[in-house]
């Protein structure tokens, strides 16, 4: 039996598939809201990826009564001013799907040169208890707007964004390999010790005698 529990805070089973992969090799016993149907939404109303990060562990802790981990994503592309950024799961119509949404991006950039096609990836993961947060984690990956949709791994922006340390889109690489360079990854890697540390932690606190 794992010794120790971790509330990873999304339905989103490619980010929950992709952070459990991460977390494996550990003694943590790991839940999602999908285990929780009941608790409500976050309100994501926060002005960078930190806040938005803190804001969901916050209250997901508080509503589980778990330790949560909570990540805020998003892709920033430089010729829009760094947009879709924090909006990025809203982007352009929230009733649109990634795949439309990277269409669109690609016709707006149509005529735009490879030297102005800078992008990046940023992911910021944080971490609370039920009425504390703990630390945020901040890890990007750059590259640049592809000008075609590549690839079937991934999900959301991954078929357009090209990693130039593989000449490839990070949709054709595969999941052993995005989990070694992708922005959550490095978050995640940055978050690691740290994570393990409050985990243990949380173990203690519900073995102490009461």
């Amino acid at each position: 039996m794992k010794s120790s529990e971790i509330l990873i805070a999304t339905k989103n089973l490619h980010k929950l598939e992709e952070i459990s992969q991460i977390l494996g090799p550990y003694d943590i016993s790991i839940k999602s809201l999908l285990d929780f149907p009941d608790v409500g939404e976050a309100l994501e109303d926060g002005m960078s990826f930190e806040e938005n990060a803190a804001k969901k562990a916050l209250f997901y802790a508080q509503e589980t009564g778990l330790l949560s981990l909570a990540d805020d994503s998003g892709l920033e592309i430089d010729f829009f001013g760094g947009a879709p950024g924090i909006h990025s799961a809203r982007y352009i119509d929230l009733s649109m799907s990634f795949s439309e949404r990277c269409d669109i991006i690609l016709e707006r950039m149509k005529d735009v040169g490879d030297g102005r096609r800078g992008a990046h990836f940023t992911c910021v993961i944080a971490t609370a208890f039920p009425g504390r947060l703990e630390r945020t984690f901040r890890g990007e990956l750059r590259g640049s707007i592809a000008r075609y949709k590549r690839g079937s791994y991934g999900f959301g922006y991954d078929p357009i964004f090209h990693v130039p340390e593989y000449g490839r889109n990070l949709a054709e690489l595969e999941p052993s390999i995005k989990n070694e360079i992708s922005h959550r990854a490095r978050a995640l890697q940055s978050a690691l010790d740290s994570i393990i540390e409050l985990a243990g932690r949380s173990h203690l606190n519900k073995t102490a005698p009461g």
